[in-house]
């Protein structure tokens, strides 16, 4: 026998033995018989080959040309699920045909070789397609013509928030960067941040003037020159935090009274930091404000009660709106009951005075609590930024949920009333105006984590009105009106699921949903759906959804592992949106990778959680202390490493406002840093890959995004999603990119921190300009 027939024999026996066992254990859990039958198969083609049968070779393919119509029975056409159920089918037949004990120079060998050949070019084939885009939609022929670009003024105009304006629309109104030219963009200068903390840049700089503003996760500001990336201050607070150290953005104040535009702190850059501290530092020395709080600093801590380490803190850019600095707070999430408050509070951005309070467990307090007294301890918090509209004068805050996120038997009204919710509060007096809430009992970590954008849109009815677009992690979009908080896109309530969660549990019957918007990346699990590279992992992925429980949307977590899709990470998170604003298309990427939860009662928890790896975004497994139940929390992988779910695992789509459908969208960056167990295989390939910050969008007909897994700036073109323009950069990025044109050189500047990708070991200290050369 040769020597190469023996090997694949062997090779073809472990395949065998893999494929039927594993089937077997599948088919027990009410799947798909494929994979049993294609052991058995399997098994008998190593007997045959083992024997020197010419048929053995023939049988492995025969398996091969059987599996096609399997494939597109299961997947249709498409490419990623064909991708994962033929390629290994026929690269095996492949080596069969090619390993073929026929004797040399009969025609059964050259028949062999011939099939064997021409299987291997199909692989090859089917390989290099994997390159290629896939579940791309293109705007189709009315919505081209539709798109008209903007009129650019390049003008230098300042970016003094976090997205850009209080409205969060991250659109910047320039064009000398623009389609046509955008191929010549190049690195203008570096600024390295120095920073040796754990945490990820995650900072959108600000720009004012000729000077530009950049914390790190350590809360260190710099202030750069814009047209050389030169220091011209480092302010350095000292800031520590035994967890999530973040900065995502600052604050930006210039006094109006003419008694305060000249000397110390007439403009001042606003940062709240990793332990608790809003603090003011003068724009243009770097010196803390001492006219503000204690010499320059407010303690957030201040009506709090106790604190432990790391519990409570800011990690998203507050919101300055006309004299007075809003914040919220992150909390860690499922350590325990009556964690710190969400309280949302406003300061005098003069004199760091708490001009009003919003404890949405004790509206009564209005500043600080009455003596002995807290903040109402757990209550909904608001861990990212808030929009402002000053014709309106409201705060439009988005609330996360009331911790532990899941088990909320014993859960106040007021929580259940705020968890999930979309509140505007009126900016003078922090008073409630209205609400409106995307989650009901909220038992599944869906915070609202983006800023909302404050856009204007048609009604349906001929008129413009002001709107309010809130992304979620579900991948819902409501659409409501900015004045009253009525929905402008419908929104049906659905029945959810009611079996499965822990006999203490109450749960929501019905749920939003916001049906007169595109729902995005939030396709129902089936087994059909189950992907991975190759057949085995997707083999494995079929058997863990099996096992799993999942009734759909809003399954209960319980006892046993129950898949979350989408996952806590979303659907979309804190990056938030861009928008076109002549347009009205609207820019937003989401993330794909379903999780899976399950509760552990109290005494099993010391033993069990230790077994736990968690999600690897700082989720579980959580004690949840004070409730009967710790968590266990992943993101729902396969052994490999690789989601489960069929690609593409995170996207960047358009949404056109005027038909409120989606334009395109495009995989969000390729495979090229990943690869099983954590490997980098160096394959771009395209399957996209959950993304984290946000898009920027331009006049220039440009969204730029470098918040995917793989190490590159993009630019797409806010026509049709193609990409026009990438760069690579050092290590991956997590920042949103910002613009600017400098008022000095009059060039147009790209600007991202470039400080690691999400889930990434690499990690840098960069921020990077660009400019056209």
């Amino acid at each position: 026998m040769d020597t190469a027939a023996r090997v694949f024999a062997c090779l073809l026996a472990l395949v065998s033995l893999g494929l039927t066992g594993a089937g077997a254990w599948l088919v027990a859990l009410g799947g798909s018989p494929y994979y049993a039958l294609a052991g058995v198969a399997y098994a008998g083609a190593t007997v045959l080959i083992w024997r020197r049968s010419p048929a053995g070779a023939h049988l492995v393919g025969l398996v091969a040309l059987v599996t096609v119509p399997w494939a597109l029975w299961e997947s249709g056409i498409d490419f990623w699920g064909l991708f994962s159920r033929l390629l290994t089918p026929m690269a095996l037949a492949a080596l069969a045909w090619l390993c073929s004990p026929a004797p040399r120079g009969t025609p059964a060998r050259r028949l062999a070789l011939a099939l064997g050949g021409g299987a291997l070019l199909l692989c090859v084939a089917g390989f290099g397609l994997a390159f290629a885009p896939h579940d791309v939609i293109r705007p189709d022929a009315r919505q081209q013509a539709a798109y008209r670009p903007a009129a650019g003024d390049n003008h230098p105009s300042d970016w003094t928030a976090y997205g850009r304006t209080t409205a969060g629309l991250r659109y910047a109104p320039f064009d000398q960067i623009n389609r046509g030219n955008v191929g010549r963009l190049g690195l203008a200068w570096v600024y390295r941040t120095h920073n040796h903390n754990l945490g990820v840049d995650q900072n959108t700089p600000l720009q004012i003037g000729n000077t530009l503003y950049s914390c790190n996760s350590s809360n260190v500001v710099a202030a750069l020159d814009v047209d050389s990336g030169h220091a011209r201050w480092v302010f350095d607070p000292n800031a520590k935090s035994p967890f999530w150290q973040r900065c995502r953005g600052l604050g930006y104040y210039k006094a109006a009274s003419a008694a305060r535009t000249e000397g110390l702190c007439a403009e001042r850059v606003i940062e709240t930091t990793i332990d608790a501290r809003l603090i003011a530092i003068d724009a243009r020395t770097g010196q803390l404000c001492p006219d503000f709080g204690d010499h320059g600093i407010v303690q957030l801590s201040q009506g709090m009660g106790p604190i432990k380490p790391g519990f409570y803190f800011q990690t998203s850019a507050p919101l300055v709106a006309r004299d007075k600095i809003v914040v919220g707070g992150w909390v860690l999430d499922d350590e325990e009951v009556g964690e710190p408050s969400g309280v949302i509070r406003a300061f005098n951005v003069l004199t760091g005075q708490l001009e009003w309070a919003w404890d949405l467990g004790n509206p009564a307090i209005t500043r600080l609590p009455p003596a002995g007294q807290t903040y109402t301890r757990g209550t909904p918090n608001m861990w990212t930024t808030a929009a402002y509209d000053d014709r309106l004068g409201l705060v439009y805050a988005p609330l996360g949920n009331m911790t532990p996120d899941y088990f909320g038997a014993t859960r106040p009204a007021y929580a259940d009333a705020y968890n999930s919710s979309l509140v505007a509060l009126d900016i003078d007096t922090g008073r409630e105006q209205w609400k409106f809430q995307t989650v009901h009992h909220d038992l599944w970590d869906y915070d609202l984590p983006s800023q909302p954008a404050l856009i204007d849109v048609p009604d349906g009815h001929g008129r413009i009105v002001p709107a309010v677009l809130q992304t979620t992690k579900r991948g819902q979009i409501f659409l409501l009106d900015r004045a009253t908080g009525t929905p402008l896109a419908d929104v049906q309530e659905k029945p959810v699921p009611q079996t499965g969660g822990v006999p203490e549990e109450r749960l929501a019957r019905t749920q939003p949903y916001s049906v007169g918007m595109p729902t995005i990346g939030a396709q129902p699990l089936t087994e059909k759906r189950m992907w991975g590279v190759t057949m085995f992992d997707q083999l494995a992925c079929r058997i863990l959804f099996r096992r799993a429980r999942y009734a759909g949307d809003f399954t209960p977590v319980g006892l046993t592992p129950a898949i979350q899709q989408p996952g806590n990470l979303g659907g979309f998170n804190w990056g938030s949106v861009s928008v076109d604003v002549a347009n009205r298309r609207v820019f937003m990427n989401d993330v794909r990778v379903p999780s899976v939860f399950w509760l552990i009662p109290r005494k099993d928890y010391p033993r069990l959680s230790a077994k736990i790896a968690g999600d690897g975004a700082g989720h579980g497994p959580s004690p949840q202390s004070g409730t009967p139940y710790g968590l266990a929390a992943e993101l729902w992988m396969s052994p490999a490493g690789i989601p489960c779910a069929q690609p593409p695992f995170g996207t960047i789509t358009a949404i056109d406002m005027n038909t409120r459908q989606v334009a395109w969208q495009v995989p969000a960056g390729t495979a090229e840093q990943l690869g099983p167990f954590r490997i980098k295989l160096h394959l771009p390939l395209t399957t996209g890959a959950p993304t984290y910050a946000g898009t920027s969008a331009t006049a220039g007909g440009l969204v730029f995004f470098a918040g995917s897994q793989d190490y590159y700036l993009r630019a797409y073109d806010e026509a049709t999603g193609d990409e026009l323009w990438k760069y690579p950069l050092p290590v991956g990025a997590s920042a949103t990119p910002m613009t600017y044109v400098s008022p000095v050189s009059q060039r147009q500047y790209v600007v991202v921190s470039v400080g690691g990708a999400a889930h990434s070991r690499d990690q840098g200290d960069y921020l990077m300009a660009f400019a056209l050369n």
